[in-house]
Order: structure tokens, then sequence, then C-alpha cells
């Protein structure tokens, strides 16, 4: 369920924030768990048969490349929420169990959005602009509420969106 004035994003953009490092860092995990799988069973004679050793380093290996993408999108996304990107990065890595990951979701600031017009950072809620009362979001023209770019007709008041006060302006009063 989508929160009000919350902008859903998709999957792959959020994936876009990873850092290429991540990336190479998870390759390198995935294809070292292999090798390792690989050199096991060559020097071990009483190692499990193949059939059973690959299917479990490749799950291990799927699961270590994964963790370590997910940090690396926990130290992008930090930064762009305006926390401390080293902080939650160590704390994601080192708190046992992944309960530094979780701590992550659940404590993580709202994303910062910036006004268009000045570039201050505002609040997804706001209605304005603090800095310099650029309006952020349309409102209706007859009872002044919030309401979607795309709707004909008032969910509040029932008024015709036609005169509707787009975002980007402000009203002044006389």
């Amino acid at each position: 369920m989508q929160v009000a004035n919350e902008k859903s994003t998709r999957f792959m953009d959020e994936m876009g924030i990873i850092s290429p490092v991540a990336y190479v860092i998870a390759a390198l995990a995935f294809v070292g768990l292999a090798v390792l799988a690989a050199f096991i069973k060559i020097t071990d004679m009483n190692a499990p048969p193949f059939y059973i050793l690959a299917p479990a380093f490749l799950a291990g290996a799927t699961i270590a490349a994964c963790y370590v993408l997910l940090i690396g999108y926990i130290n992008r996304d930090a930064g762009r929420r305006g926390m401390s990107r080293l902080a939650w990065t160590l704390l994601a890595i080192f708190i046992p169990n992944a309960l530094g990951v979780v701590l992550y979701f659940v404590l993580r600031k709202p994303r910062v959005e910036h006004c268009p017009q000045c570039g201050s950072p505002v609040e997804a809620s706001f209605g304005f602009c603090p800095r310099c009362r650029h309006r952020l979001s349309p409102v209706c023209p007859h009872c002044e509420r919030g309401v979607n770019a795309g709707d004909k007709f008032c969910p509040y008041c029932g008024g015709d969106l036609a005169t509707m006060i787009p975002a980007g302006s402000a009203r002044t009063s006389s």
C-alpha cells in the first residue's frame, strides 16, 4: 500500500544506486566461493560428491554476492537520505546475523526531496517550500486541499479541477 505523498520507485532504479565497486566485489565473492568449492573437491578425498557440493556452494556464493550488493545499497542509500554512510555501512557489516541490515531498513530516514525552484531540502509531505514559498504539489482551487495531478475533480469537495492551481505557483493573499 502506497503512503500518501510518497513516490514509488522501481526495483531497477533502486539497483542503479549501487556502486560499481560493490558489483565487482560481489562478483569476486561469487567466483571466489565457486573456486573454493572446486579446490575442496580436488584436494579433499573425503569431500562430498560434486553433485552435492556444487549446489551448496552455488547457493552460498549467491547469498554472499547478494549480501555484498545489499551492503553497497545501504552505503549509497544512507548518503541520499542524509545519514552517515560510513556508520550505517559498518553497522550493517559487523552486527551479526544481518541484524544491522534489518536495523538500517527499520530506522532509516525518509528520502530527502529538494525544492525545484531553490534546491533547499523539503519533506515529502510539505505543500510549500519553507525557504522560497514555491508550491510543491497541486491544490484544489475551491477547498485548497492537496490533489493528485491527474485528478479531474477534487476528492474532498467535488470541485472541477480544470482551474486547478498547479504545482510551482504560489497564491498570494490580497
